[in-house]
Formats: structure tokens, C-alpha cells, sequence
């Protein structure tokens, strides 16, 4: 499965950004995914993922309520909507998929069991 993103950029705090995450095969319509987020010179973060049936979603404290996870089974692609973006947001975004809860309702919470990872996009966020 090749997963590759993009979307990112250079925004003012409080501006709004949307990632994409394309996908090979069918990767988006039957695993669970997820975005998670790394800034410089710190750990890997969870941000938000999708159950593999697409029903469920669950965020990170850090990002509920400003940021949205969603897919488009049509166009085999993951999306990230930030809104109300924060300086503390800066970092490179990663999508990954998990293949073992192909169309499965349960919804990943950490990145620690994701098998493919796309390359990151970097974003960026000024005060």
C-alpha cells in the first residue's frame, strides 16, 4: 500500500488547512487509518483516526473539536481539516493505515499497530 500526502504549508495561527492522504488499491475503503504528527525535536503524536468501515472516529485531546478526520471511498483518499490552527500544530503530519481491522468498527487510538506510512507533509504554523 502506497499512502502519500500532501496539503501542507506555511499558515497564520487561527487559519485553517486540509491534508490528503492518497492511497493505492483500496487501502482507504477497508483499513483503519490515522494521522499523526511529529514537530521538531520532539516524539511521534496521535492525532486522529478512522475506524475501517469509516463509522467511527477518535481524536487526541490536543486537536478535538478544531480538527476532522474523514474519507472519500470514491477517491481512495484520507483527509485531515484543521481549523483554528496553533503554533504548537507545526510539525510534519503522517498518514498511516492499519491492516488488520479491514472494515472493522474499532477505530485506532495510537499509531502503534499501523503497517503503512506515507512520507509526511510539513506544516507549519506562524503567531
Amino acid at each position: 500500500v502506497r499512502l502519500v500526502e500532501s496539503g501542507g504549508g506555511l499558515v497564520q495561527a487561527g487559519g485553517s488547512l486540509r491534508l490528503s492522504c492518497a492511497a493505492s488499491g483500496r487501502a482507504v475503503s477497508m483499513y483503519a487509518m490515522a494521522w499523526s504528527r511529529q514537530a521538531p525535536g520532539k516524539e511521534r503524536e496521535f492525532v486522529a483516526g478512522i475506524s475501517g468501515n469509516g463509522g467511527r472516529t477518535y481524536y487526541a485531546d490536543s486537536v478535538k473539536d478544531r480538527f476532522t478526520i474523514s474519507r472519500d471511498v470514491a477517491k481512495n483518499t484520507l483527509y485531515l481539516q484543521m481549523n483554528s490552527l496553533k503554533p504548537e500544530d507545526t510539525a510534519v503530519y503522517y498518514c498511516a493505515a492499519d491492516r488488520d481491522l479491514v472494515f472493522s468498527i474499532v477505530v485506532p487510538t495510537t499509531f502503534g499497530g499501523m503497517d503503512y506510512w506515507g512520507k509526511g507533509t510539513l506544516v507549519t504554523v506562524s503567531s
